[in-house]
């Protein structure tokens, strides 16, 4: 009997062959780490200082992409960067430096609520004149508008859950194991074309998107970035495990309404039916999450570390807060006639976006909190 040896594809010696592209840089913080991994690791002690990273904006495109491509690292990497840059340690301080300032920016723009209660009970409530993106997206969206939506949510719900599987080992007892059950939901149930992030790629195709993972990086801006950005933040480090179950959190009570208006406007539009059933299945699906991360996740975390009260709420504070600068920045250039991505779709900006939908039929959308 001969032995089989198997060998990695040339390609994938020094990086997933067929991961994203690096992105172009935005500014010398995201052109600097852009540059280093496109060399081997070991090799970035030139990069940006201290001084450098607290004079950029925390919210801001450089420091957003910088973060999100570092963080990338620890996902699925990108084709033909060294995948031991993961690790290495002069990227890694690096990224400490812009964590530190992203965190900064939060802790002081955020809202403070009195407790991780007080927090989640306003979520269950909804102003009688709420006008979010799905609002708006509901009542009187257009398909290229649901287009570019679907397009910047790509960035997360191409591996949703994922960021939030960082706090499983993090938690005991109750709490861990209902996490688990609600992200083996997310995951399908076992059944991989039920994965949400396989539902939100078929809702790509549907609207006529590319589906391949990190495509729309370069288009995304940055309050799309931060928001992705701000669940690696949490997950990764453990002493953030409380915000990340607040984050959690607030993200299956908000997601089953968001959800509801999302599917009716994708159906107003006369999208497809793989778009319009990704945003029904989580109708259903985070109604019942819901009371199972209030309840079993982060009620016996808090029972188990009462002193992470405080971080819960922010958690929770913070998924709003970043959510509100995200429905601004789309609003924004909706109500002004133009693309609210970098680079827009089909090349033509809002109008030619517009019209390629119209003409060429709908495919698919992108599921949101708002």
């Amino acid at each position: 009997m001969t032995a089989t040896t198997r060998t990695r594809p040339p390609a994938a010696a020094g990086g997933p062959a067929g991961g994203p592209r690096l992105p172009a840089g935005r500014g010398e913080l995201s052109a600097a780490v852009t540059a280093a991994l496109a060399g081997a690791p070991g090799t970035a002690r030139s990069l940006p200082d201290e001084r450098a990273v607290r004079s950029a904006d925390p919210c801001g495109d450089d420091l957003q992409l910088a973060l999100y491509v570092c963080y990338e690292l620890h996902y699925r990497g990108f084709a033909g960067v060294d995948e031991n840059w993961e690790w290495d340690p002069d990227l890694l301080a690096f990224r400490q430096l812009l964590e530190r300032r992203f965190l900064a920016a939060l802790r002081a723009g955020a809202p403070r609520p009195a407790d991780a209660a007080t927090a989640l009970d306003e979520l269950l409530v909804e102003p009688v004149d709420a006008d979010g993106v799905s609002h708006r997206l509901a009542e009187s969206g257009e398909l290229w508008q649901l287009r570019e939506y679907a397009a910047q949510r790509s960035l997360y719900h191409l591996k949703e859950a994922d960021p939030h599987a960082w706090v499983i080992p993090r938690l005991e007892g109750r709490a861990k194991a209902a996490m688990v059950a609600v992200e083996y939901d997310e995951f399908g149930g076992g059944r991989a074309e039920r994965v949400h992030a396989r539902l939100f790629a078929d809702l790509m195709a549907d609207l006529g998107l590319d589906p391949s993972y990190g495509r729309y990086l370069d288009a995304a801006p940055a309050p799309m970035l931060a928001n992705v950005n701000v669940m690696s933040l949490l997950g990764l480090h453990r002493a953030l495990r409380g915000a990340l179950v607040g984050h959690f959190a607030a993200v299956e009570i908000t997601s089953s309404p968001g959800s509801r208006r999302l599917a009716r406007a994708l159906e107003r539009v006369g999208a497809g039916p793989a778009a319009v059933h990704f945003y029904a299945e989580h109708v259903e699906a985070d109604a019942v999450h819901e009371q199972v991360v209030r309840r079993d996740v982060v009620g016996d975390l808090l029972d188990r570390e009462p002193w992470l009260d405080g971080d819960v709420a922010f958690g929770v504070a913070v998924t709003g807060h970043l959510e509100e600068r995200l429905g601004a920045h789309l609003l924004t250039a909706w109500e002004a006639g133009r693309s609210s991505l970098r680079e827009p779709l089909d090349g033509t900006g809002a109008v030619g976006g517009r019209q390629a939908a119209r003409s060429g039929g709908a495919r698919s959308e992108a599921r949101g909190r708002a």
